[in-house]
């Protein structure tokens, strides 16, 4: 075989034994959920043809023209028996963009679509898009909502200035997408916005997390709630905080919305990202919360500590010691996969149920907010563990 064909042949076959991996399930050891062996996205993921140009006269060293720098980040759905992830694909360029992937069980086997999705712009032409939630609403629509981000005019020196909004695009196939105006907030930066199934009132309700900057929060934060007439032109003229930042917490920089809420017959299970800072930088790690089902802006259950922090080689990557989750899905047997993210570098499922989740929200504790509650907590327990009761 001519040097290109089996350099080419070995490529393919190094990616299809990647993809056709089987992965295993590992018990954390916690009860609440099990984590999976091997990420279920890479960098390594994406399909040879989008990275190589195959055709050996263009190409005959076979370099890789269009490198893909990361994966992660992945809104989630269950369709027609499909497990569909809408990935953030960052090229080596730093620029992000949405694609789809399919898996035949949620675990493994995660196949990129052939195409990634063309995302039409709006007048002011987005620099870079990334962490879609998915949400199959009530009117028929599947919702994208993203971080849109460009360049902060007001500071044409610096950079690295940006600013941050919600943008808006929806899809009833998940391949053609009609892109909305962005959302209007008077709250300043969205970077993280979800938008509930189902509506209140009449109206859609969206999950806000208002902030000063691009990335500071200022004297705001925590996860808002508001409603909006339409979403072909959002606008959330009041916000209203349901789950603010608390210090000495692990949100006590900033928290936010990871994907959309699951309704079940006790309430809305949520699972959030919440950050706190360390000398080793920012922590992000993610915990879950429980809100009323006719009214979902009111947390009645919120269990203290995290759900999910990164372990081992998950704490390595580009943003090291993040987990963060934009997606996650239920299927007919009340089975629950929750994809994260870790390190701004890979994707991750982890697997559990409706049924344990309500255990967990409606059993665990809250943070008692002071080492000596946190004591007194702790030894209750001991105390009736070794009482036998």
């Amino acid at each position: 075989m001519h040097p290109f064909h089996e350099k080419k042949a070995a490529l393919i076959a190094e990616h299809e034994a990647l993809i056709t991996r089987p992965n295993e399930a590992r018990q954390s050891g916690n009860g609440i959920y099990s984590r999976w062996k091997y990420p279920v996205l890479t960098a390594a993921h994406a399909p040879i043809f989008w990275r190589y140009d195959l055709n050996e006269q263009r190409n005959p060293h076979l370099m890789e023209r269009l490198g893909v720098n990361a994966t992660f980040n992945s809104g989630a759905i269950y369709l027609d028996g499909r497990y569909l992830l809408v990935v953030r694909v960052e090229g080596n360029d730093r620029k992000s963009f949405f694609a789809m992937a399919e898996s035949p069980n949620g675990t493994d086997q995660f196949r990129f679509w052939d195409y990634p999705i063309e995302l039409p712009e709006t007048e002011d032409p987005d620099t870079n898009v990334y962490d879609m939630r998915l949400t199959q609403h009530a009117d028929g629509w599947i919702y994208g909502l993203f971080c849109t981000e460009r360049k902060d005019q007001s500071r044409p020196n610096d950079t690295s200035a940006a600013v941050a909004n919600c943008g808006i695009a929806r899809t009833r196939d998940l391949k053609t997408w009609e892109r909305l105006p962005d959302l209007i907030s008077y709250s300043g930066q969205q970077r993280n916005v979800v938008l509930h199934p189902e509506f209140v009132n009449g109206k859609y309700a969206l999950y806000t997390r208002p902030q000063d900057g691009f990335i500071d929060v200022g004297s705001g934060g925590g996860i808002g709630w508001g409603l909006t007439d339409s979403m072909e032109k959002a606008e959330v003229k009041d916000e209203l905080v349901i789950d603010a930042k608390v210090y000495h917490t692990i949100k006590e920089v900033k928290n936010g919305q990871g994907p959309t809420p699951i309704k079940t017959p006790r309430g809305w299970l949520h699972l959030a990202h919440g950050v706190r800072n360390t000398a080793a930088g920012l922590r992000y790690v993610l915990y879950l919360f429980l809100t009323d089902l006719q009214e979902p802006w009111r947390v009645t259950h919120l269990p203290g500590g995290h759900f999910i922090a990164p372990e081992g080689e998950e704490r390595v990557g580009d943003v090291s010691n993040v987990t963060f989750s934009n997606g996650w899905l239920v299927n007919e047997r009340g089975e629950v996969f929750i994809y994260y993210g870790s390190s701004d570098t890979r994707m991750h499922v982890a697997t559990t149920t409706v049924e344990k989740l309500l255990d967990y929200a409606l059993n665990t504790p809250p943070d008692g907010l002071r080492s000596a509650a946190s004591v007194a907590r702790r030894i209750a327990l001991i105390r009736q563990n070794l009482s036998g009761a």
